[in-house]
C-alpha cells in the first residue's frame, strides 16, 4: 500500500492539476482559434477533437520534460541475478499518444475549407499553419 500523503503534497498536487486545466484551456482556444472556418455541421464534432488534441499537447509537453529530466531509459529486473533495461513507460505513452494527436490535427485539418489561410495570431509560422496553407484539395 503507498504511503499516505501528506496534506502538503495534496496541496501541491491539485495546484499542479490546476495549472494543467489552464495550460489545456489556454490551448483549446489557441486550436479554437485555428479551426474556426470548420463547417457549421462539423463544429460539434469539433470541439471534442480539439479538447482532445489541446490535452494530449499539454501532456506530451508534460512527458517531454519528464523524459529530459529522468532519461527515456529504465531498468528492471527480471528474476534474482538477471538485470537490463527497457524503454521507460513515459516513451512508450509519448509515442502512442503523440501518433493520436498527429491524426486528430489531421483530421480537423482536413475539416478546413481548402485554400483558406489561417486566422491571425492563430499559431503563425508553427508547423500545423504550414500544413493549412500548402494542403492539396
Amino acid at each position: 500500500m503507498p504511503p499516505e500523503k501528506s496534506p502538503e503534497d495534496i496541496q501541491c498536487e491539485k495546484e499542479l492539476l490546476l495549472a494543467k486545466q489552464e495550460r489545456i484551456k489556454g490551448e483549446v482556444r489557441r486550436l479554437s482559434r485555428i479551426f474556426s472556418k470548420v463547417d457549421k455541421k462539423a463544429k460539434s464534432a469539433v470541439k471534442s477533437l480539439i479538447e482532445n488534441a489541446a490535452f494530449m499537447a499539454v501532456t506530451l509537453a508534460d512527458l517531454q520534460e519528464d523524459m529530459n529530466r529522468n532519461s527515456v531509459v529504465s531498468e528492471y529486473q527480471n528474476g534474482e541475478n538477471q538485470w537490463g533495461t527497457k524503454k521507460s513507460l513515459e516513451v512508450e505513452i509519448y509515442n502512442t499518444m503523440v501518433k493520436n494527436h498527429a491524426s486528430i490535427i489531421k483530421q480537423l485539418t482536413d475539416l478546413l475549407p481548402a485554400g483558406d489561410p489561417p486566422p491571425p495570431g492563430g499559431g503563425k509560422g508553427d508547423e500545423l499553419d504550414h500544413h493549412i496553407s500548402n494542403r492539396p484539395d
